[in-house]
């Protein structure tokens, strides 16, 4: 075996709960061998024991890991006791001597095959002058499978490290985290909620055993010059400074901050193993970020001690710390890119390019060019694309509002109507209103509205419209400046591509009966601007700019964004403030620190009446087809807590707009139709008990108190329902200031 590669195990048992990871001999003293002993975090010091006359001179642990230090005599075995078995613990000799005065490595495999590991070996030793890598391999035991490939790659170099490669005899991954391969181990993985996760494998999940480093700093690198703490997935970049190993050096106590930032694959071409020459991208929106360090021993406190992300009991050097890209392909690719990080959130580095081609001679598989859509800077149209089923009643002054406000384009799928709502908009389309579609959900077997969004993307009115946005017929926008048009507010944002809207719940105002008169007059109360519970509280809708930037529409917000095209887009909630990066790509609701109503709001009328609530019960959701409305979404959706009659400033120019359609006699009496079905309906459920029953609940006191209080309570109460309230927590003077919640709960939905 050549000189500059060594193979070592790590001394190890298991035993009635006891696992011994590794025992060191570190020293030898007026007789006395000095020894380490480290176990996993799994043991239990109470089934453990020293015999004989060895000394326990400590006894602490590290991240939760025990670790004893011991004195025996020289020429008596070390035996400890677990439970009642006696074993005899051999003791590993160190080798600090064939690593001093080095500039080393300590690193881990897990999974990485020979030829990238050898990459990673080279690349340090050009760019730090990298003299010796000591690598924790995860293999099974027995597994030799990189050896020999490692043997040759080393014996070609002209001035090859020297290498250990340290085995243990048991695993050293975190217990219940499967295969750190796996896409659930990949930090920016998306949909891990809905991911099929194999069975724990401590083998080769993500490394648990942290005190791993005080035994490489014990049995191999305690007397190196310096020493850095990598993955062999990291490459350290350079930056004219010095190497990471002169910067320990001379910092006051001989540590520096290594910073990392993950990089990805665009795309890896078919039946070609992953490398670090493939990875080109990073997340515009990352705010995951990898810790780890460089130490200088001589110059480090005596004390200090080797952890995964920092030194112990030394302070770092700020100033000199350096830069590296953990290249998660390597460790964490499973067959395509999307499945350990959204391709939404993946922009090309320049860095890393340059790296790929002038380094390593690559020519990677690039991300696709992109480019935005103009957009003339003279007024053009302004569409809405919309879903409705049984909203007869509602649609004129919907329209009609929408219509002042400066929107000139609707277009509305349906399915399913017995209200007449169909004939109603196919009479508006037939003069030139709107645009009538029938949902195509069944041929796509998706939901309702989504299945209406991506048929949207085929229409010429959807095409040719500058702003678009996606409302319900129960959703109204509530421009607050200017004159209430969207003319004011694009003129108080003049930048801005696309303007988030958050809701503002209207409550039912306790109005029981329904009425054929517009919503938007009768219903005023509504919950307060700060009050984000229930969860969907704070959601919003978005009007943006048809620009390319995103893909497709998407209910609350364009989905699919173009990453490559990310500053291109000038988001801003509903006052006017930019939405941060990190809502890019998938929020679909405010948060405290996003939220505004100053310029615009969209006022949710989710309830109206609670004879329309029955009906609306009756049809069913467009989305959530599933879930029923029943007392629990009322509860929710129903904010009567204070009153907002913001949006009744522009009730004089939504009167006349409505006069002037309902001036059309076709027009009248389509509208006279689907009020009278709506009437029909509301008739033929009450005389039903299961709806009497859920009628007198909704009229009930109980439920209009509820509808005030709100503010008090915990998100769970929400998630829950309103049976969860006891009766004298609902009797409490709402003025007083109380709080109230529940134990954890899954949501009720009727």
């Amino acid at each position: 075996m050549a000189n500059f590669l060594h193979f070592r195990e790590m001394a190890g048992l298991s035993r009635d709960g006891v696992t011994l990871i590794d025992a060191i001999e570190t020293e030898q003293v007026d007789g006395m061998r000095h020894a380490s002993l480290y176990f996993t975090k799994a043991t239990n010091p109470e089934n453990l024991s020293v015999v004989g006359t060895a000394e326990e001179q400590a006894r602490f642990t590290i991240s939760g890991a025990l670790v004893l230090k011991l004195a025996l005599p020289e020429g008596e075995p070390l035996i400890l006791a677990t439970g009642s078995e006696e074993v005899e613990v051999p003791l590993s000799k160190p080798e600090t001597d064939r690593f001093a005065g080095t500039h080393a490595i300590a690193t881990h495999r897990n999974g990485e095959d020979a030829e990238a590991i050898l990459e990673w070996i080279s690349y340090h030793c050009e760019t730090q002058g990298m003299t010796a890598v000591v690598i924790l391999d995860r293999a099974t035991p027995g597994d030799t499978e990189i050896d020999e490939d490692l043997k040759a790659g080393l014996e070609a170099m002209t001035r090859p490290p020297r290498v250990t490669v340290l085995r243990s005899h048991h695993p050293l991954g975190k217990q219940d985290l499967p295969a750190e391969a796996h896409p659930y181990c990949a930090p920016e993985a998306p949909g891990k909620d809905r991911m099929t996760i194999p069975p724990a494998d401590p083998q080769r999940s993500p490394l648990g055993e942290v005190s791993i480093y005080e035994i490489l700093r014990e049995r191999f690198l305690g007397r190196a010059d310096a020493i850095a703490n990598i993955e062999v997935n990291d490459l350290i970049m350079e930056d004219g400074e010095g190497t990471i190993f002169d910067k320990a050096k001379a910092a006051p106590e001989g540590v520096i901050h290594l910073l990392g930032k993950p990089c990805y694959p665009w795309r890896v071409r078919s039946n070609t193993p992953v490398r670090f020459a493939d990875h080109i991208c990073v997340q515009f929106d990352s705010r995951q970020g990898n810790r780890r360090w460089c130490v200088a021993p001589s110059a480090a406190p005596s004390t200090a001690v080797w952890r995964l992300t920092h030194i112990g009991k030394a302070k770092a050097d700020t100033t000199k710390g350096a830069r590296f890209f953990r290249f998660l392909g390597l460790r964490h690719f499973s067959g395509a890119v999307s499945q350990i990080v959204p391709k939404t959130a993946l922009i090309e580095s320049d860095e890393l390019l340059t790296l790929s081609r002038s380094r390593f001679g690559y020519k990677p598989v690039r991300a696709p060019e992109v480019t935005a859509k103009p957009i003339d800077p003279g007024r053009e149209r302004r569409a809405i694309v919309t879903t409705m089923k049984n909203e007869g009643p509602f649609i004129l002054e919907w329209i009609a509002y929408h219509r002042i406000i400066g929107f000139d384009d609707f277009l509305v799928y349906t399915n399913d109507c017995t209200d007449g709502t169909d004939d109603l908009l196919q009479l508006l389309q037939d003069k030139g209103l709107v645009q009538h579609r029938d949902n195509p959900y069944r041929q796509s077997g998706m939901k309702p509205q989504h299945a209406a969004l991506a048929a949207a993307l085929d229409e010429p009115v959807v095409d040719q419209a500058k702003w678009l946005v996606c409302i319900d017929v129960d959703e109204f926008i509530n421009v607050k400046c200017g004159n209430g048009t969207l003319d004011a507010l694009f003129e108080a944002q003049p930048d801005a591509n696309m303007i988030s809207m958050t809701w503002r719940l209207f409550g039912n105002a306790d109005i029981h009966r329904f009425a054929d008169e517009p919503l938007t007059r009768q219903f005023s109360r509504c919950a307060p601007e700060m009050a984000n519970k229930p969860h969907v509280a704070w959601g919003f809708k978005t009007l943006f700019q048809n620009q390319g930037i995103f893909k497709k529409m998407g209910v609350h917000r364009p989905k699919g964004l173009q990453p490559q095209l990310h500053k291109q887009l000038h988001w801003v909630n509903g006052s006017g403030r930019p939405m941060p990066l990190s809502m890019y790509r998938n929020a679909w609701r405010s948060t405290t620190a996003t939220v505004g109503y100053d310029l615009v709001q969209l006022n949710h009328y989710a309830v109206r009446s609670c004879e329309s609530f029955l009906v609306k019960r009756d049809r069913g959701r467009v989305n959530h087809v599933d879930r029923d409305q029943g007392l629990a979404y009322w509860f929710r959706m129903n904010n009567n807590a204070t009153t907002d009659l913001s949006i009744q400033r522009m009730l004089p120019a939504l009167q006349a707009e409505l006069d002037r359609l309902l001036s059309d006699p076709e027009i009248t009496a389509a509208h006279n139709h689907s009020v009278a079905k709506h009437r029909e309906r509301i008739e033929t459920l009450r005389k039903t008990e299961k709806y009497q029953e859920f009628y007198t609940d909704l009229t009930g006191a109980r439920l209009q108190k509820l509808s005030r209080m709100h503010s008090h309570f915990g998100t769970n109460v929400f998630l829950s329902g309103p049976s969860c309230v006891p009766d004298e927590i609902v009797w409490l003077n709402a003025a007083e200031d109380f709080f109230f919640t529940v134990e954890m709960n899954e949501a009720v939905h009727n």
